[in-house]
């Protein structure tokens, strides 16, 4: 019986020494915990940058690394870091931060829409409809209309992400049956061309060079006469590609070839249909291995113009940015500089910041697109000696900066 005494005291004893020690451990962690102050407003926009200190108001000793917060993630995220306290003791803290997406989808959305009778009732759509963090906004209208019946139907267009964040525009859908006469019209064409002679004068100065992009469209090219003509460097396009299956522009050989022999510099571009990273890696890939054996002086562009078909490629404008990031990082890694090209709209209204050089289409005498931009594809109409029909005429900024 005494032993069990014992036993039992013995049991006690422990049992308040570890109570005990939790105590004191907890204590101390409430302690810590209260070395330092945060704002009240935890949250951080989708994609922002703030750092780690940007949310502490006061903290007992110095932060080891003040990193910037990944918020590339919608939700609950909780933030470590590491403090050198005043008694030189390294501490690790943490607190929460809600990332928040507060930006509407995006829409490109008509007063109104003109429908043949007898058309599909989900002819919306086609309409393009995206969102910076969501792949899938609930993309629909509101209201009443019947596209077998002829009239005009007052409805309104909607756009809804994942974080709750929408976009509404009334419109009309007007439901009409074509006449013969209107099917058979034909819309004249813009019989304008500008002369490349004309591109020189207006733009060439000591910060610039003029030049061209090409592609089969331009058919057999006498790059002799380009060089007599002034054409000072020349993007040409390598080909295409769509899940892994690529094709080489037929006329891409003899091109790069000949711009080589008579010491035009050379750039390329490729037309990606890439809906992932991993995809555009395999184009990068497919591009090195096509001009490995080639001069080629100036940047490699990433091409993707699918806009037609975005709603279908599942894709964010953040998920769209990060396929181009990864084909211009594996472009990069081989010694080439990476180019993104896009329009002035797009790429202000979809493409988020990528961190490479941009090449700007803006068919305009003078463009007011803020951005930076290396070169400007000033027009898709243009003429030189050495190609018949039309061809894209471009402004390369020496000074990146511009």
């Amino acid at each position: 019986m005494k032993k069990i005494f014992y036993l039992i005291i013995i049991i006690g004893i422990v049992l308040f020494i570890s109570i005990s020690v939790i105590f004191i451990l907890n204590r101390n962690r409430q302690i810590i915990l209260k070395d330092f102050i945060l704002e009240d407003d935890l949250t951080l926009n989708f994609l922002d940058e703030k750092r780690v200190s940007d949310y502490i108001v006061e903290i007992d000793g110095d932060i080891v690394n003040d990193y910037n917060i990944p918020s590339y993630k919608i939700g609950n995220n909780k933030v470590e870091f590491e403090v050198i306290n005043n008694k030189g003791d390294k501490v690790t803290y943490s607190y929460n931060i809600e990332v928040v997406d507060n930006v509407a989808p995006l829409a490109f959305v008509d007063s109104v829409y003109y429908v043949k009778n007898g058309s599909s009732k989900d002819f919306y759509k086609n309409i393009f409809c995206g969102d910076n963090y969501d792949p899938n906004p609930n993309c629909y209208i509101d209201g009443y209309y019947d596209v077998n019946e002829n009239g005009t139907y007052p409805v309104t267009f909607i756009a809804k992400d994942s974080s709750g964040n929408s976009y509404t525009k009334k419109i009309e859908i007007v439901v009409y049956t074509p006449s013969e006469s209107s099917e058979n019209s034909v819309n004249p064409s813009n019989p304008s061309v500008t002369l490349f002679s004309d591109v020189v004068k207006k733009y060439k100065s000591d910060n610039t060079k003029i030049g061209l992009d090409v592609s089969k469209w331009q058919g057999v090219i006498n790059f002799d006469q380009l060089k007599e003509a002034g054409v000072e460097f020349v993007f040409i396009r390598v080909g295409w590609g769509y899940l892994g299956e690529y094709t080489l522009d037929n006329q891409f050989k003899q091109n790069i070839e000949e711009a080589n022999r008579v010491g035009i510099p050379v750039g390329i571009y490729f037309y990606s249909y890439a809906s992932t990273p991993l995809e555009s890696l395999m184009d990068a890939k497919w591009v090195i291995s096509q001009i490995k054996d080639y001069k080629v002086e100036l940047p490699i562009a990433f091409d993707w113009e699918e806009w037609g078909e975005f709603n279908n490629y599942n894709m964010s404008f953040y998920d769209l940015s990060n396929t181009a990031k990864m084909f211009l990082h594996t472009i990069e890694e081989e010694g080439y500089e990476g180019l993104l090209y896009g329009s002035k709209f797009y790429l202000e209204q979809v493409w988020l910041e990528t961190g490479y050089n941009t090449w700007l289409a803006h068919y305009t005498d003078e463009t007011d697109y803020s951005g930076n931009y290396s070169f400007w594809q000033i027009c898709n109409n243009g003429q030189v000696p050495g190609i018949k029909g039309n061809v894209d005429i471009n402004v390369w900024y020496l000074d990146k900066d511009s």
